[in-house]
């Protein structure tokens, strides 16, 4: 019995070994292939231009590519407008996105269930086929060309509602009786209960928000004229245009500064971020 038992095991081993051997080979070929553009970024604009394409080992060291494209481009102004675009929208789809939540959580109304549904049809709708009519609103509105009219769209987020809809509702309805019972109004008891309880929820969604509107790039192509409103991807992309050719260190220095920032954001909260989802419970 020991014999046979024994047998089935070891011969299943080296099986065992050969799937883990793969999956930690085919791993690491994906990280390297997600990898390399952000390597060879690295490589050319710490080296100079003759360099951007000749991968010697020993090849010299500069960080005036960086000084250059800080210089060329007024960068410090692209990256304060993606700072105003992405704190903008993210703080109002907060604001929104908790309010609509609330409701769709807790009312008791039969209408909140198609509501809801009609929310969630704007999951099934690209942004980019709505840029006629968006650009004719905010041309009506007065706000082309304006950091408002590049973030007006998307302050309200189907995606960021069905999140905390699903969050709130796994609130237990006794702590909400219970805050009643303590004094609490409905705005009291969504700030000290469920706001509290759902700060995974927040962090997943606000890093997935902040990552698509500072990399969003043909809304605010459209909706943008000048230097003052443009964000850092139209500004990389103009930049990058110029017609006395482009120097690929100095360009690869520009895109690197337009990244770093989520780039360091997700270095240092990469744990948290991950946390976050699958406490939120995305599946």
């Amino acid at each position: 019995m020991s014999a046979t038992t024994l047998t089935p095991t070891a011969a299943a081993q080296p099986r065992l070994r050969l799937g883990l051997w793969l999956e930690t080979l085919a791993a690491w070929t994906l990280a390297l292939a997600w990898a390399a553009p952000l390597l060879y970024a690295l490589w050319a604009a710490i080296h100079p231009t003759g360099y951007a394409t000749r991968f010697e080992l020993f090849a010299p060291l500069t960080l005036d590519n960086f000084a250059a494209a800080w210089n060329a481009a007024p960068f410090p102004r692209y990256m304060l407008n993606s700072v105003l675009l992405v704190t903008f929208v993210t703080g109002c789809q907060f604001v929104l996105g908790t309010l609509a939540a609330f409701v769709f959580a807790r009312s008791s109304s039969r209408w909140a269930g198609m509501l809801f549904a009609i929310v969630l049809v704007q999951l099934m709708i690209m942004p980019d086929m709505l840029i006629v009519e968006n650009y004719r609103t905010m041309r009506m509105l007065g706000l082309v060309d304006t950091v408002v009219g590049i973030g007006l769209p998307y302050v309200a987020s189907a995606f960021g509602i069905f999140l905390l809809r699903q969050t709130f509702k796994q609130v237990p309805k006794e702590l909400e009786d219970a805050a009643r019972i303590e004094g609490c109004r409905t705005f009291g008891i969504l700030w000290k209960v469920y706001v509290p309880l759902a700060r995974p929820t927040y962090l997943a969604y606000g890093l997935t928000s902040v990552s698509y509107h500072w990399n969003n790039f043909l809304w605010p192509l459209v909706i943008t004229n000048t230097v003052e409103t443009r964000p850092l991807t139209v500004g990389l992309a103009v930049f990058a245009s110029t017609d006395q050719g482009i120097d690929w260190a100095i360009i690869s220095a520009a895109t690197l500064l337009t990244s770093a920032p989520l780039l360091l954001a997700f270095l240092l909260f990469q744990r948290q971020f991950v946390q976050s989802f699958m406490r939120a419970g995305i599946r």
